[in-house]
């Protein structure tokens, strides 16, 4: 059976892993952009960024209109920073920390009259930015006996004063030869060991790991210096294969070995790495993997992290670990903090906080103190990595822990929908909420959720896993309850109140007016004449009602929706009064007249002997429905909330040869009742 040993170290470093980030962050919020040259040595990746719309660019003078430009992991020159600065464009430097750390070390230490000697490819961009800092001579050895050869060619060299440094994926074992060479060579040379922490672990894991392995197999651009340079350190100890994809392991025999070896340059995505080891599990006819490779299980194959290793032990950090910090600077990537020591502090964006809206440029100001935790600590190259989300996360889950069980109320805000629930993060403490817990109702969307501050209980708690649950709605259910006997306990007839609309009923509405649900009644939504509630109102309408009758034994309230100012006969008597005219539309025809349209919800009559001032047989051989016509208000019956109009008492007065005779006002009474 063969086994198949993947390294802890394989794939992205920080500072890839922060610059794609980055990109995809920018893309992301719908961002044109652009890298000067390729933002990695990965082929792969690069085209999978080309195809989301991200270009890559020779010159800054190419940057497409409106576009982000990004400057490339490896740090650009001087003068293209500098050029960048005088183009005007919209610009993030994405440079590996590490990498500008070397910038810093020769502007601080350079001068005219000293050289500065760097280890490293003198065609690698990183490189060709480092030697641009150089204020003095500059050159670039690849070798302890290139580094001989220089000293020999000049002598000179010798007695100057003399700074030297290292391309971060230099080669360990080629440094410290270098190094101990150039102590035989120069007086008095400052040596800055900039080999980059994460290429230094991840070349002597590769180097422990081929000496006990039958082959390696180390995947990578083939252009990438830190993959080259693993390359180099395996194949020393055991027969080493550099592939980009899985597809090249096609060509390669690995049955015939015991144990084989995988790790993978920093430049390489947790994605292509798994594809690798899925395709060598199937050709050496084994699934079996040992306990270390469990880092590319579940959401770590796609966030290559120490995370979850890292909050198992927060609970026995030491006092030593932890640290406060005062903000120095925050950039477009990271917050820049002082903590006390020789070493610069800094947060990665990503270390910041569990809520992914979280907008560090817009929370904090130069001078606040933030408690932090140290992830990793570089005394070489000065720099320590901190965490403010890692502190946070362990008050906030011990407040997750004790509030189990109990009636605790805890805030957070929803970051995501999931599958069966929501998450929230509770001071960089996330729980699960399900679906079924974290609204009042089922037919509640989710999504509504999603950025808004909530208050839930915490009902279940497993420590080994960190894993916490929680309900909204057991909060929501006590705050009802609370907000009903306050509401029994005070409201009145006659009270206004404002309330949104649950659900809608033939008969009515039903709306919480804040705790309790009251009905509106379909005769009270409108003084018109409405087949359904939905006419007038929808469900999360918000309304403003009055409380029309109270039944605190039967629970029941009677709401009221329509308003007196908009009742049509108060309207039409704000407007009109008898003798009064008025252009109403012709609405319908009987026997005895016509009714015609005086405002919305009243109606008036013209009696048959009001139409004309002749005879009329039937108001239809005179008028048309629809038809508009100017009217005199003759009689206003407020009791009975009745109106008679007369088209003829507008008319000249002519003699007729058979005079229209006016029907008495009882006769017309009771001829409109009736019709009624």
């Amino acid at each position: 059976m063969t086994e198949i040993t993947l390294a802890k170290k394989a794939g992205f470093c920080f500072g890839v892993d922060r610059a794609i980030k980055l990109i995809e962050k920018l893309v992301g919020e719908g961002k044109k952009v652009a890298t000067l040259g390729p933002i990695i040595h990965n082929q792969q990746v690069i085209e999978g960024l080309e195809k989301r719309g991200v270009t890559v660019v020779e010159n800054v003078s190419d940057v497409p209109e409106d576009a982000v430009l990004v400057l490339r992991t490896h740090g650009v020159t001087k003068e293209v920073l500098e050029e960048a600065e005088k183009s005007g464009c919209q610009f993030i430097d994405a440079a590996c920390p590490f990498v500008k750390k070397i910038h810093k070390i020769i502007l601080e230490n350079s001068a005219e009259d000293v050289v500065t000697l760097i280890a490293g490819d003198e065609n690698h961009p990183e490189v060709k930015g480092i030697k641009s800092y150089a204020r003095g001579e500059a050159f670039v050895i690849n070798s302890a006996e290139k580094l001989e050869e220089l000293f020999t060619e000049r002598p000179d060299l010798a007695k100057k004063d003399l700074i030297f440094v290292s391309q971060t994926t230099f080669s360990i074992k080629e440094w410290e030869k270098s190094v101990k060479k150039i102590k035989i060579l120069c007086t008095n040379p400052k040596i800055f060991d900039t080999i980059c922490s994460a290429t230094e672990e991840r070349q002597n894991e590769a180097a422990e790991l081929s000496k006990v392995s039958d082959a390696m197999v180390i995947v990578g651009g083939r252009h990438s210096s830190n993959t080259r340079k693993l390359l180099g350190v395996c194949e020393k100890n055991c027969p080493s294969f550099l592939i980009e994809t899985a597809d090249e392991l096609n060509g390669i025999t690995l049955g015939g070995f015991n144990s084989i070896g995988l790790t993978a340059g920093a430049s390489t995505p947790a994605g292509i790495i798994k594809e690798v080891l899925e395709t060598m599990s199937e050709i050496v006819k084994d699934t079996t993997m040992i306990e270390e490779e469990k880092v590319l299980d579940s959401a770590a194959a796609e966030d290559f992290d120490f995370a979850a290793a890292l909050e198992e032990s927060l609970s026995n950090m030491n006092s030593d670990q932890k640290v406060v910090g005062t903000v120095l600077n925050v950039t477009n990537t990271e917050i820049q903090v002082d903590i006390g020591r020789k070493q610069t502090g800094y947060i990665p964006y990503s270390e910041y906080s569990n809520d992914p809206s979280a907008d560090p440029k817009a929370e904090l100001k130069v001078g606040d103190e933030l408690n932090l935790i140290i992830m990793k600590t570089n005394d070489q190259e000065g720099f320590t990595m901190l965490s403010k989300k890692r502190y946070d996360a362990i008050a906030a889950w011990d407040k997750v822990v004790s509030a189990e069980g109990t009636d605790e109320v805890l805030e957070g805000v929803v970051t995501e929908v999931v599958r069966g629930g929501v998450i929230v993060v509770s001071n960089n403490a996330r729980l699960f909420i399900p679906a079924s817990l974290a609204t009042a109702s089922r037919n509640d969307k989710l999504e509504d959720l999603v950025k808004k501050t909530v208050k839930f209980k915490v009902i279940e708690v497993n420590k080994q896993r960190r894993r916490a649950v929680g309900s909204i709605r057991a909060v929501l259910k006590d705050e009802r309850k609370a907000a009903e006997e306050k509401f029994w306990a005070e409201a009145q007839e006659g009270e206004v109140r404002k309330g949104v609309v649950k659900s809608l009923m033939k008969f009515g509405a039903f709306v919480d007016i804040g705790g309790v649900d009251g009905m509106i009644h379909v005769s009270e939504l409108s003084w018109n004449r409405i087949k359904d509630p939905s006419e007038v109102v929808s469900v999360g309408d918000e309304v403003e009602v009055t409380i029309k009758s109270l039944n605190p034994e039967k629970k029941q309230i009677a709401l009221g929706y329509k308003k007196l100012e908009d009742n049509p006969w108060e309207i039409f008597k704000a407007k009109y009064a008898v003798d009064s005219v008025a252009e109403v539309e012709i609405a319908n025809f009987t026997d005895f007249g016509a009714f015609a349209h005086i405002v919305p919800g009243v109606d008036g009559l013209i009696h048959i002997s009001q139409i004309a001032n002749k005879h009329v047989a039937k108001p239809a051989d005179v008028l048309k429905i629809g038809e508009k016509v100017e009217a005199k208000i003759t009689e206003i019956d407020e009791e009975r909330k009745r109106v008679s109009l007369s088209i003829r008492a507008l008319l000249p007065v002519e003699a007729a040869a058979e005079e229209a005779v006016e029907a008495p006002a009882e006769e017309v009474a009771e001829e409109v009742a009736s019709e009624e």
